[in-house]
């Protein structure tokens, strides 16, 4: 697998995600649709943290996500039951920008080495990643969903 094929893909889906989600108004940001479980708040921390997951926690490498986000945006979580604040909107937009240097800075270098037996099925680094970014284009899909029906 190119690294640059890999990464150019991460960033390209990574800065549609951004650009969509900073089109939502914040009047809408957490609101839950009927039909829905989450809010679009919920989606762009539940991408940011996953995909630290798969492209750290996986690697054997350290997260560079706080471990506490996994409470709020991990699977199975939702936003009727965070008892507190989540981690902001903007720290989270901030961190989704930066995220997709940093796995290329820690790991480019590194997507051909084997990784422990995961979920995934990745044998490799690159595969990881990869499956981070498919994951990735289906909040993508969500968070197009949630606009139009928050129209």
């Amino acid at each position: 697998m190119r690294a640059a094929y890999i990464f150019g893909l991460l960033e390209r889906y990574r800065n549609r995600l951004v650009q969509l989600a900073e089109s939502c108004p914040e009047e809408k940001r957490n609101v839950v649709p009927t039909g829905f479980n989450n809010s679009i708040h919920w989606q762009i921390g539940h991408v940011l943290t996953v995909t630290d997951r798969l492209a750290f926690a996986l690697a054997e490498q350290t997260p560079l996500v706080p471990a506490h986000y996994t409470s709020y945006f991990g699977n199975g979580t939702k936003p009727a039951d965070w008892q507190d604040a989540p981690p902001s909107w903007d720290s989270i937009i901030a961190d989704l920008k930066a995220q997709p240097g940093q796995i290329q800075e820690a790991l480019g270098d590194k997507l051909e080495l084997p990784v422990k037996e995961n979920f995934l099925k990745a044998e490799n680094i690159g595969e990881l990643i990869a499956g981070g970014i498919t994951h990735e284009c289906t909040h993508l899909g969500n968070i197009m969903a949630l606009m139009k029906v928050l129209k």
